[in-house]
């Protein structure tokens, strides 16, 4: 075990006593100081060795295990969060302009259930701080893996207006990211998983494809668009989603983001809280919906599985529903580093089988 998981083991009981917002700040804090100041001692900031790379969309995924969105939502820790060994790491969600988010709290543990309900609601410093965060990270300018950038609308952006949102965004991200996502399924932003509906889609989706062409023409480069998309879905949701996916040229599907059921944490003192649930009670929910997005769409059109995972047996039962892909955020906070090696040793093996 490194350095790295061994000191998570005997920090977690002392975040964990913490409100959990706290935590998480004080977390990316003393992970920082660490990688600026105890960088020798520490692994290098660089993908785990993986079998073989596995090509997805067009890039090379030095390994199978990534970073989810919304843990380094400012794109400020990315040099020592590669020092977990994750293969890709996707940071955001971004808006156009900075913004506070919900009001606290708006995080919440349960514990006995390997769970977090968030509210946060894309809080974060604004596309323009993201970016010079981006353009700074070793990781990035020296390619050591592939990076997503996740990109959102603004709480006061109507929902008719979204495209204007995520088409700012894009220009914005499109010459640093490897690939990008579109953020449509966060249940913290008012209106926004409205998106997810069959005719905002295809708008959003058209317009979108058309400005990544006008941004692969100007910058001679083509970055693949992602989706992601929510775990409250139902089989005719799925099946509209994946007919826009096909028809916009969409190259991959993250699923899912966090839930808005409650029925696998029932009588916790927080299950009425607002926000997503995510953790261990999930991952049903999220593999139905990925089994059913692998049903629906072609081969070509890539998976990346997240949601629940917390240990290796998790990571295959996403990759048996079909997930080429899986990512990674509640686990970590659960299992700490120990658990991204343990997943790019279990998937590795799978690839040599």
């Amino acid at each position: 075990m490194s350095l790295l998981g061994s000191s998570y083991r005997w920090l977690r009981p002392a975040l964990f006593s913490l409100d959990p917002e706290r935590a998480h700040d004080l977390s990316l804090a003393g992970l920082q100081w660490a990688h600026e100041r105890l960088g020798m001692l520490l692994p290098p900031s660089r993908p785990l060795p993986a079998a073989r790379p596995i090509p997805v969309a067009g890039l090379q995924f030095p390994n199978p295990v990534g970073l989810a969105a919304g843990l380094d939502k400012n794109a400020a820790h990315i040099d020592a969060l590669g020092r977990f060994g994750f293969g890709f790491m996707e940071v955001g969600t971004v808006t156009p302009k900075a913004q506070p988010g919900n009001p606290a709290p708006r995080m919440f543990r349960l514990q006995e259930h390997q769970a977090i309900i968030n509210r946060m609601g894309f809080n974060n410093l604004g596309l323009e701080t993201f970016l010079r965060n981006v353009e700074r990270s070793d990781w990035v300018r020296e390619r050591r893996g592939v990076l997503g950038l996740n990109i959102g609308k603004n709480a006061s952006t109507p929902t008719d207006s979204a495209e204007d949102d995520y088409c700012l965004g894009l220009r914005g991200v499109y010459p640093w990211a490897d690939y990008v996502t579109i953020n449509i399924s966060s249940p913290n932003t008012k209106g926004l998983r409205d998106l997810q509906n069959s005719a905002a889609l295809n708008r959003l989706l058209a317009a979108l494809r058309r400005e990544a062409t006008a941004l692969h023409r100007q910058h001679q480069r083509r970055v693949p668009l992602f989706l992601k998309v929510a775990p409250d879905l139902n089989e005719g949701d799925v099946l509209a989603i994946a007919e826009a996916v096909i028809t916009h040229e969409i190259e991959a599907v993250i699923a899912t983001n966090t839930t808005l059921a409650r029925e696998s944490v029932q009588g916790h003192a927080h299950a009425g809280e607002a926000g997503g649930l995510s953790g261990a009670p999930v991952i049903a929910q999220s593999n139905r919906v990925l089994r059913q997005f692998r049903d629906a769409l072609p081969d070509r059109i890539a998976l990346i599985g997240v949601g629940g995972i917390l240990s290796a047996d998790d990571a295959l039962a996403k990759q048996r529903e079909g997930a080429d892909l899986v990512q990674v955020y509640s686990g970590l906070i659960y299992r700490g580093p120990q658990l991204v090696s343990d997943l790019v040793a279990a998937l590795s093996d799978c690839q040599r089988a």
